[in-house]
């Protein structure tokens, strides 16, 4: 089995795609962070009313993972990355329009 098939699996995509937010989220509290707490920077996100913003552009990298596994013609993993991404959009407008 060469790596491309090895890898090319819905739940490595669907991984791939929750945890990079998840690391581009905890990158910009360490360079923006001001010696806060995690929860601190979070209670500020939510008072300032930008946390929509903040989620849509931890997302973004879904974009390049979604081209890379769909240049490299893993069909699967590209699945399972837009599925989380629609995951994440659905959680993005249900933040904004429900709370």
């Amino acid at each position: 089995m060469t790596f491309i098939g090895k890898y090319d699996r819905q739940w490595i995509g669907a991984l791939s795609g929750f945890v990079a937010p998840v690391i581009i989220s905890l990158a910009v509290w360490f360079f923006s962070r001001d010696g806060g707490s995690l929860t601190g920077y979070f209670n500020r996100i939510v008072e300032a009313d930008i946390l929509t913003h903040i989620i849509s552009l931890c997302v973004f990298p879904n974009i390049f993972l979604f081209l890379l596994f769909n240049r490299l013609d893993m069909l699967r993993a590209t699945r399972g990355v837009l599925a989380i991404t629609i995951f994440w959009a659905v959680l993005v407008f249900s933040v904004k329009f429900l709370l």
